[in-house]
């Protein structure tokens, strides 16, 4: 519930931490109109140390960037360096005419740390490097003309601050360029000065938009008179006019004016539709323009939904690592060129993405403007990423002054329908100091809070199933056909989980590439098990492709989560044969970042895998069993708030040659989910094929999922698999656990989604069967967590007189690959006489070679 009284407090709290509250001026002076004046350009740049201000400034650099950017070029930019300490920053202007009764310095964003002088006074600190700063510069701004000598010292890299408050750290980051990265104003005005405007959407049967506008009076009337108008952002239409009358707060120079616009016939803001109102407020002298969208945005926490101006509504997205992209040696001035970002946000439309994660960092503000028109919800992640190694430790009292700056700065925005507080961290100051801030927003966004504890039932979660991420942790290789054992609800940590609250995935696949297609220092092992060490770009691009389309369906299509955005459409790209944080560890999907031009194969799977109405084959298997009966269930989505009527049509190919085809009339409800099953014989004939499914309606374009496989003869299966393959066996015990049955014909079944393991005691053994006595020289153990330390593989002719081949007393859960003399046997056992864990002995495969 809004307090004025409260939230007038908490405005002139924060105000007056940020500078910005003068004292009362004289009434008298010349009132004036608001004026921003553009500080962005070219400044000069020196470097030196913390405490001097340079001598001479002989490089020049633009304002918003960074210091990369000077020339000449700096050295060791970037990098911690004993060249310098900090970075000084230096520029004149001039102002015309006199100088009103406001005068205010906005420096939007900057790192790391800012120390600000005018005309030779210092101005103050401001640490924050991702918030803006506003200084009152009203007794020593220069007027009529004369120059003004604005100086600005950044720190010259990231640990230039203290620890308890955010930096940016990214352990996946190499480089921390610093610089005045986002837009320089002074904003010029007369009394009775706008400070910030809060536009809070209210809709229903009586739309209209509430305005809770922060005055700072000068004057010494005890009423403001404000006048205000609403327009159409986008024509200039005239919507509506009128005056408010309002008192002040006695004893306080902010006042805060609360009151609603009533809108007849409101056009809601989507982002499919993305209209915007512009509103113009004025008092005696000042006057203030902010853009808004008439829409609410929240969680369902009985459905775990979006719910977009009260309907369910379906996230599908990417993320923007722009501090990441910042370090690419292809970034130059894109981040800060609006015709390069809009045709960023177009090409990510191109896509079916409504959503997006500015992800571990904020970029310039009016990427914000661009976000609002072309029509994105954006997930806002402040960039505080600990993950359990950081090497700062944020505090929640220095956390609440930034967060509640971020919000001020962005709560017009109709792109932005969460506050993310955090990425992946789990530190209990985010919590304390989103708590302390969420009520200033007034339109109640939800907040989501990294891998820490939801705060509130109306919040959600963020889940990152990487699941190929288990062949980068281990040797135990997680393949394609597992998708089909893995449940449609992502894990979660387990702070996460203290409120029931919605899921949206904003991470997912661990299978980069950089732009020239080779791998990151993170999917290495994960493409050598895959296809091989010696694969070439082209069958890794390809690879990738496919497969994320096809997590991107198994999340969207389970239907599960409020939103599934894929990690990631920008960011660096760097050499992956070296470790972090010098070798890039994720990538984005260009191949032309300035004509923005998607991977092919890239934009040929994905594209489909994100559309609207979407599809997807429920068929993971990569090597079925020639001339298996199967049954194929492909599963459609819709995302509209219309039926979609049409055909699903499903081929078996083998290269361009169509094998067998079949097709389905469908209708998919709004926002529903409709299964078809097709009937197919898997052929007989070895080779390589590929099932497609498509959606097609009239005047639409297809959309497909495909998935490959392969069908291979028995010698086949027994050169990758062994001779134990689908052989009988028997062990001395299994396990029931939580209802899942661990046999031991799944040791045997080529398969390692599914694992024997047996009762948590010694000893236990496990016994194969090869039907005949066969020559064998070795067996391969691919143990799950529960492992043994000591075991044995012995090897009998009968079953009842057993030979020992190999013995260890050390064994260390990994893969192991035993070798031995040749030797003839029908039975082979692995014999577990002590556990490394207090669970049983656990295996994924036990596999016998000639």
């Amino acid at each position: 519930m809004f307090d004025r009284d409260t939230y007038t407090k908490a405005v002139l709290a924060f105000l007056a931490t940020t500078m910005l509250i003068g004292g009362v001026a004289d009434a008298a002076k010349e009132a004036g109109r608001r004026r921003t004046i553009s500080l962005d350009g070219q400044w000069q740049i020196a470097q030196g140390g913390m405490d001097k201000i340079p001598a001479s400034f002989d490089h020049t650099v633009c304002v918003p960037g960074l210091v990369d950017m000077a020339k000449p070029a700096f050295e060791e930019v970037g990098k911690k360096s004993e060249r310098r300490q900090a970075f000084w920053y230096h520029r004149t202007f001039t102002v015309d005419g006199a100088i009103p009764e406001t005068a205010r310095l906005k420096i939007h964003k900057a790192k790391y740390g800012m120390r600000v002088f005018l005309n030779g006074k210092l101005l103050g600190d401001h640490l924050p490097c991702f918030t803006p700063v506003v200084f009152d510069v009203k007794e020593c701004l220069r007027g009529k003309g004369r120059d003004n000598e604005l100086i600005v010292r950044v720190g010259a890299d990231r640990q230039s601050r203290p620890t308890d408050l955010p930096s940016g750290w990214d352990f996946e980051k190499y480089l921390y360029i610093p610089g005045i990265y986002d837009s320089v104003k002074l904003i010029l005005s007369g009394p009775a000065h706008i400070v910030n405007v809060q536009t809070v959407p209210i809709l229903g049967d009586k739309p209209a938009v509430r305005v809770v506008t922060e005055i700072e009076n000068k004057n010494v009337a005890k009423e403001i008179v404000l006048n205000y108008e609403l327009r159409h952002a986008k024509t200039g239409k005239l919507v509506r006019t009128c005056r408010k009358v309002a008192a002040v707060d006695k004893g306080s120079n902010v006042s805060v004016v609360d009151f609603q616009i009533p809108i007849s016939k409101a056009h809601l803001w989507t982002p499919d539709d993305p209209f915007l109102y512009e509103l113009t407020l004025k008092t005696s002298g000042d006057d203030y323009k902010t853009r808004f969208g008439m829409r609410s945005f929240r969680f369902d926490p009985r459905t775990k939904r979006a719910i977009l101006n009260g309907k369910p509504y379906m996230m599908r997205g990417t993320n923007v690592c722009v501090y990441r992209f910042f370090e690419d040696a292809q970034r130059g001035d894109k981040p800060w060129r609006t015709e390069w970002v809009r045709r960023l946000h177009r090409k990510f439309k191109g896509m079916h993405w409504n959503s997006i994660r500015y992800c571990i960092g904020f970029p310039p503000d009016f990427w914000y403007d661009i976000a609002d028109e072309e029509g994105f919800l954006i997930q806002d992640e402040f960039p505080i990423w600990l993950l359990g190694k950081a090497p700062e430790n944020p505090k929640a009292e220095k956390i609440v002054p930034e967060y509640t700056a971020w919000m001020r700065q962005r709560w017009n925005h109709a792109c932005v329908v969460i506050w993310d507080a955090q990425n992946e961290s789990v530190t209990p100051e985010t919590g304390k100091a989103l708590e302390a801030v969420r009520n200033l927003d007034l339109s109640n966004r939800p907040w989501e809070n990294g891998w820490a504890e939801p705060q509130a039932q109306t919040d959600c979660v963020e889940a990152h199933p990487y699941l190929f991420i288990k062949t980068w942790f281990s040797d135990t290789p997680f393949e394609f056909r597992h998708i089909a054992n893995t449940s449609g609800v992502p894990n979660l940590q387990n702070l996460q989980k203290a409120i029931d609250v919605p899921i949206i995935i904003n991470e997912y696949a661990w299978l980069w590439l950089n732009r020239q297609g080779d791998v990151t220092c993170l999917t290495d092992k994960i493409y050598n098990n895959l296809i091989g060490p010696d694969s070439t770009v082209r069958q890794r691009r390809v690879l990738y492709a496919k497969y994320l389309a096809a997590l991107t369906e198994f999340w969207r299509c389970r239907r599960q989560c409020a939103g599934v955005l894929h990690f990631c459409s920008l960011a660096y790209s760097r050499r992956g044969d070296i470790p972090r944080p010098e070798g890039g560890a994720t990538s984005d999907h260009w191949i032309d970042v300035e004509k923005l031009e998607f991977e092919p194969n890239f934009e040929k799977y994905v594209r489909d895998a994100f559309s609207p109405v979407g599809l997807m084959i429920d068929f993971w298997d990569t090597e079925p069993e020639p001339g298996a009966k199967r049954s194929i269930n492909v599963i459609t989505i819709n995302d509209l708030y219309q039926d979609w009527k049409g055909t699903v049509r499903l081929r078996l190919m083998q290269g361009e040659k169509i094998v067998t085809e079949q097709s389905a009339p469908c209708t998919i409800e709004q926002l529903g989910v409709k299964e078809l099953s097709f009937d197919l014989t898997i052929p007989t004939q070895s080779g390589s094929y590929q099932l497609t499914a498509e959606l097609s309606a009239s005047g639409k374009q297809p959309v497909r999922s495909v998935r490959d496989f392969e069908v291979i003869t028995q010698q086949q299966r027994t050169e990758r698999f062994g001779l134990a393959y689908k052989k009988p066996v028997t062990s001395s015990s299994d396990v029931t656990v939580d209802g899942a049955v661990y046999p031991a014909k799944h040791a045997v079944d080529g398969s390692n989604a599914t694992r024997w393991s047996s009762e948590f005691s010694d000893p236990q053994w496990i016994m194969i069967d090869l039907e005949k006595a066969v020559e064998i020289s070795r067996v391969k153990l691919i143990w799950e967590g529960a492992y043994a330390k000591a075991y044995s593989i012995e090897v009998s002719s009968d079953g009842k007189t057993w030979r020992q081949v190999y013995r260890t007393e050390n064994g260390d859960g990994k893969i192991d690959e035993i070798k031995f003399e040749p030797v003839k046997a029908r039975y082979v056992r692995t014999n577990g006489t002590e556990r490394a864990t207090p669970y049983g002995y656990s295996l994924w495969e036990m596999q016998i070679f000639p």
